[in-house]
C-alpha cells in the first residue's frame, strides 16, 4: 500500500513508530525553518519541556484562564492554528518547574510557527512561553529565533497512534456537523 493509500484510510487505526530525533533519516524533508517532523497517523505535532522562570508559575494558569476566556468569547480565536489539541502542563523536577507542551495539529511545523507567531503577535493573547528560560526576547520579530527554541526544548515522540488516522480537524467537524443535520432531518421526520 503506497503512503497516499495509507492516508487516506482513516477506516483502519493505524501507528508509526518514530526513530530518535523525531524524523526519518531516509525521507527528511527540509522546509524553511531546518528538517520538517513528519505527519503521522495523529497528524502534525510537536512536545517541548522547558523550564519556568522562577517565580513566574503563576502566569501559565493565569495565560490559561486568558485562553478559556477568549476561546469562550471567539470560539475561531485560535483557527489559523488548526489545532486538533493542545496540552499544557507544569512538572516539579528536582525542585524547579518545568513546563511541557504538547500540541497537534494539522499544518507542517514551519507553517504552524509562523502561524503562532502571526496570531501572539496580533492579538492580546501574546504567548505564555515568555516566561521560559532562553526564550528570544524577539520572537515576535524572528520566527528563526522562535523555531530554534521549540527545536531545542522538543522532546520527539518515539510512537504516535491515530484511531482515525490523518483525518484533519477541518474534516472532522465537517463529518459532524453533516452527522448533526441528517439527525435533525430525522427528528423532523418524525
Amino acid at each position: 500500500m503506497s503512503d497516499g493509500t495509507k492516508q487516506s484510510d482513516w477506516t483502519r487505526p493505524a501507528a508509526m513508530a518514530i526513530p530518535k530525533g523525531g524524523v526519518f533519516e531516509d525521507r527528511v524533508e527540509e522546509g524553511r525553518y531546518g528538517p520538517i517532523f513528519p505527519k503521522s497517523p495523529a497528524c502534525y505535532g510537536f512536545s517541548i519541556l522547558a523550564k519556568v522562570i522562577p517565580g513566574r508559575e503563576e502566569r501559565f494558569y493565569e495565560h490559561a484562564k486568558t485562553l478559556e476566556r477568549a476561546v469562550a468569547d471567539q470560539p475561531d480565536c485560535l483557527a489559523v492554528l488548526k489545532l486538533h489539541y493542545l496540552r499544557w502542563l507544569l512538572l516539579p523536577i528536582k525542585g524547579e518547574t518545568y513546563f511541557m507542551y504538547q500540541g497537534i495539529f494539522d499544518t507542517d511545523f514551519d507553517k504552524y510557527t509562523e502561524d503562532a507567531v502571526a496570531l501572539f503577535t496580533a492579538t492580546a493573547l501574546k504567548t505564555v512561553f515568555v516566561n521560559l528560560e532562553d526564550f528570544p526576547t524577539d520572537w515576535e520579530t524572528n520566527p528563526r529565533a522562535f523555531v530554534k527554541f521549540v527545536r531545542d526544548h522538543h522532546c520527539p515522540s518515539f510512537l504516535e497512534y491515530g484511531e482515525y488516522p490523518y483525518v484533519s480537524a477541518d474534516e472532522i467537524k465537517k463529518a459532524l456537523r453533516l452527522k448533526a443535520a441528517f439527525s435533525n432531518m430525522l427528528d423532523e421526520m418524525q
